[in-house]
């Protein structure tokens, strides 16, 4: 039977923003496929999914950067949408490994157009970044808001990635949205799915969470001479959840389009700019804790401030902000001591 809301495939369904956008689908009436090699994240989130939804997804360790085996997940499959999120994220990671992050970040991409091309797919949706404006002097930013110099390689695969999409969007059927994130944060509010704390994480709320509970020595302010207002850099923070009914509403207006050779793109931030001190004052005061953190220098790749112009988003796409950073924070700690007591 044809789901009526249509099958939607979710690369990197087994990551951070992909788990969560696949709950807000599920829970809007539509199907959902995942490939995710699972290099950086756990096979085990689609068990997540189920526990929080009910229904089971089939995902497809697959590397998107081998296009024959991406395809036939596509002969397996009729697809009425695509949301890319599939990609290495870590800025201090790019800066040291950067051949890695334009090798995978731009193979697994261009692979992934060549197969909407072929199969006819209408709809697809790509995870940008706010890391493509630079240390812009225009704040907040809107989308007409020039791309200033990527300040590190997954930035400069961010802003490739967009003009590829351009380019081939002049000789296709397929509707495209460019979806620049600002700073995804937080958990599911049912505490059972949210963004691990590991070694290599390099995520603020996962450092200073992760902190609390032991899981790593004093937690690091990188920077704290910025022209900011107490010094440290300046973000955009945006609970998970919310950033992942953005993607459920792109698909939605995707749908009702008729025209081709048609991109747009959409700022999904607050509109609030947060600093790394105030982010950890908030944090202080839902838990309870008082956090050990150093400052140290400035970080190679951090852009000083950024946030966003949100009103495009909030009026074409009919996106709704519903959490602030205090329930960020708030979800993010739960999910961590729900981690804990696993162990």
């Amino acid at each position: 039977m044809v789901n009526p809301k249509g099958k939607i495939l979710v690369t990197g369904g087994c990551g951070y923003i992909g788990s969560h956008t696949i709950v807000d689908l599920l829970d809007n009436g539509y199907e959902v496929v995942s490939i995710d090699s699972n290099i950086r994240s756990k096979a085990e989130t689609t068990e997540r999914i189920f526990i929080i939804t009910g229904k089971r997804i089939r995902n497809y360790a697959v590397d998107l950067c081998d296009i024959e085996a991406t395809r036939k997940v596509f002969q397996e499959n009729e697809f009425d949408g695509i949301i890319h999120f599939a990609a290495l994220k870590s800025v201090p990671e790019s800066v040291g490994k950067p051949a890695l992050y334009y090798r995978n970040n731009i193979n697994s991409l261009v692979n992934l157009l060549e197969l909407t091309e072929e199969f006819g797919i209408k709809d697809f949706v790509f995870s940008s970044s706010c890391s493509v404006y630079g240390n812009t002097t225009e704040l907040p930013v809107t989308e007409e808001t020039a791309l200033g110099i990527a300040e590190s390689p997954y930035a400069r695969t961010k802003q490739m990635g967009e003009d590829i999409i351009r380019d081939f969007s002049k000789n296709s059927d397929a509707r495209f949205i460019l979806l620049r994130y600002f700073n995804p944060v937080g958990a599911h509010e049912s505490g059972k799915m949210g963004e691990d704390s590991t070694d290599t994480t390099t995520a603020i709320v996962p450092r200073i969470t992760g902190t609390a509970l032991g899981k790593f020595p004093a937690f690091t302010v990188f920077g704290t001479d910025y022209d900011t207002r107490d010094g440290s850099c300046i973000r955009d923070y945006i609970h998970v959840m919310d950033i992942a009914s953005a993607h459920t509403n792109a698909i939605q207006y995707l749908n009702s389009k008729t025209e081709k050779q048609f991109t747009e793109v959409f700022n999904l931030g607050t509109g609030t700019g947060v600093t790394v001190l105030e982010a950890i004052k908030s944090f202080e005061k839902v838990s309870g804790k008082i956090l050990d953190y150093k400052l140290g220098p400035r970080r190679a790749g951090d852009v000083v401030s950024i946030y966003a112009n949100n009103n495009k988003a909030v009026s074409k796409l009919n996106w709704k902000i519903k959490r602030d950073l205090d329930t960020m924070m708030q979800t993010a700690w739960v999910w961590e001591k729900f981690l804990a007591e696993k162990k």
